[in-house]
């Protein structure tokens, strides 16, 4: 199974950032939007793993949202990867309660270790992916528009519960299946 750990996005926060890729898609029209029904906040990304792993990874979702409860994060800026002015990937970062953000993702990287699976060193960057691109190069202007489309008020994510996803890939898409949702607190 390729497994990843991840938020939700509920049905209103969706309907806001597809409003984001439609505006986005105007400006970019080789961008390929991310289906809204699968936008998510990837917590980790665990990859291809047996089956078995399925249980010990609800076991380490159990355990690290305890002590965190439920808290909010908004959606507020268009970056990219691997940097905004030659994007491979849009995303939409987030602002608010992000440090009990960082704390759930550092209780599961560490639950994740302690499996041996690896863990991706990289800095930790808070995001919804929401497009990706061949050969984007960012201009001035566009980088403007990107400003005006994130300046509207965006409603809080609130977020009461972490999810066990698991990715089956379907003909060059994922289909994204969820196989566990633990409760925050």
């Amino acid at each position: 199974m390729r497994f990843f750990i991840a938020l939700d996005i509920p049905p209103d926060s969706q309907e806001e950032l597809t409003r984001v890729q439609e505006k986005l898609k105007t400006l970019i029209q080789e961008a390929k939007l991310t289906d809204p029904e699968k936008l998510h906040l990837t917590i980790a990304f665990v990859g291809e793993q047996p089956d078995q792993f399925k249980d010990k990874l609800i076991d380490i979702m159990q355990k690290a949202p305890q002590g965190i409860p439920p808290f909010t994060v908004i959606p507020s800026y268009i970056d990219g990867f691997p940097h905004l002015h030659t994007a491979n990937t849009l995303w939409v970062g987030v602002k608010e309660d992000i440090d009990k953000l960082y704390e759930l993702r550092h209780h599961i990287k560490d639950g994740l270790s302690g499996l041996g699976l690896p863990v991706d060193q990289r800095r930790f960057v808070p995001h919804i992916a929401i497009a990706k691109m061949d050969h984007f190069r960012l201009d001035p202007e566009t980088e403007k528009e990107f400003e005006k489309i994130m300046s509207g008020q965006f409603s809080p994510i609130r977020v009461s519960s972490v999810k066990l996803f698991e990715s089956i890939a379907d003909h060059g898409f994922h289909t994204h299946n969820t196989l566990a949702e633990i409760n925050l607190g």
